[in-house]
């Protein structure tokens, strides 16, 4: 290669290492679609402040929550495709693609994998006064009387709705569903008695457990949750082959410069990998999930297409 084709190269390469050795030089806004309080909203300030600790530079979290997480979405896909507007997402995005085609977004068309961040179990739980103990008993007390039980969700399309109406589906029974604008809402509402129950995210849920304020039937997962391992899975409890979770990830407006992307994916890596941020995880009954972007994805193509399955064969509707 001559000196001139080595120095054109040169040339060329030299705005991109630019862009990636100074991103970011300002302010990075982290969109959360759903509520305060929830799991997205919890870790996306645990992201965002080691993030900022990285990277030498502010990492602001926004909740935008609303319709099931559509109009925080469409506001982080209409934001400028330059790595300082960020999508705080989970598998409600990835069930809203089949569950609401209308929306004015499409998920793989408008943005791009940036990085999974951790996934957990949900546990399903009952307010003390239901007249059950167990999942058998609230089965029975389900069948016995269609329609008169009802669970809380914080939005159609979220992991919490579609975990309950997987499970009528499997349980054959008909439950109705409540849906919130944010896990907070409904969570506060189960407690207090004014609905009858939900599936959480075990890593917000818990600690309500442990305090007798509600009471833990079953967790979602295909092994027990670590953090209450006395509580039976929904397949060992009653509906064999039942499991769901919540994953959480990040991804940013389709355009944003692949530099930033790498850049983003090589940071949060190193931060989910830190083995203090393994073990407090563990202790909250999340596991960090470590993907690249092609991974990541792929991964999202292969939740979408899941998900398209159950809301067709279980007819689940977005209310």
């Amino acid at each position: 290669m001559n000196i001139f084709k080595r120095i054109l190269i040169a040339l060329v390469l030299v705005p991109f290492f630019s862009m990636a050795q100074s991103y970011p030089n300002k302010p990075v806004k982290i969109i959360v679609p759903f509520a305060a309080g929830g799991p997205a909203d919890n870790y996306a300030r645990f992201i965002a402040q080691r993030l900022q600790d990285e990277l030498k530079q502010s990492f602001i979290v926004e909740d935008k929550p609303g319709a099931g997480s559509i109009i925080g979405t469409d506001f982080a896909a209409k934001a400028p495709a330059d790595g300082y507007t960020l999508l705080m997402m989970s598998n409600t995005q990835t069930v809203n693609e089949s569950l609401v085609p209308n929306k004015p977004f499409q998920l793989m068309r408008d943005f791009v994998a940036v990085a999974p961040i951790n996934y957990s179990d949900l546990v399903l739980v009952i307010n003390p006064k239901v007249p059950a103990k167990n999942l058998a008993e609230l089965l029975a007390l389900a069948k016995a009387s269609p329609g008169k039980l009802n669970y809380a969700s914080s939005g159609n399309g979220t992991p919490y709705h579609m975990a309950g109406e997987l499970f009528k589906s499997m349980a054959g029974v008909n439950i109705l569903h409540i849906p919130y604008k944010g896990s907070s809402g409904a969570r506060t509402d189960v407690i207090g008695g004014q609905v009858d129950m939900m599936f959480d995210a075990v890593t917000t849920m818990a600690e309500f457990v442990k305090e007798n304020k509600v009471i833990a039937l079953a967790t979602t997962g295909k092994n027990r949750s670590s953090i209450i391992p006395g509580i039976p899975t929904v397949g060992e409890a009653g509906v064999p082959k039942y499991e769901t979770s919540i994953w959480l990830g990040i991804m940013a407006p389709k355009g944003t410069p692949n530099e930033i992307i790498q850049t983003l994916n090589v940071t949060i890596k190193k931060i989910i990998e830190q083995q203090e941020v393994k073990d407090l995880w563990a202790r909250q009954g999340a596991l960090p999930m470590v993907m690249n972007p092609v991974e990541f994805n792929k991964y999202l193509e292969t939740d979408i297409a899941k998900w398209a399955a159950i809301v067709r064969s279980a007819g689940i509707k977005p209310d």
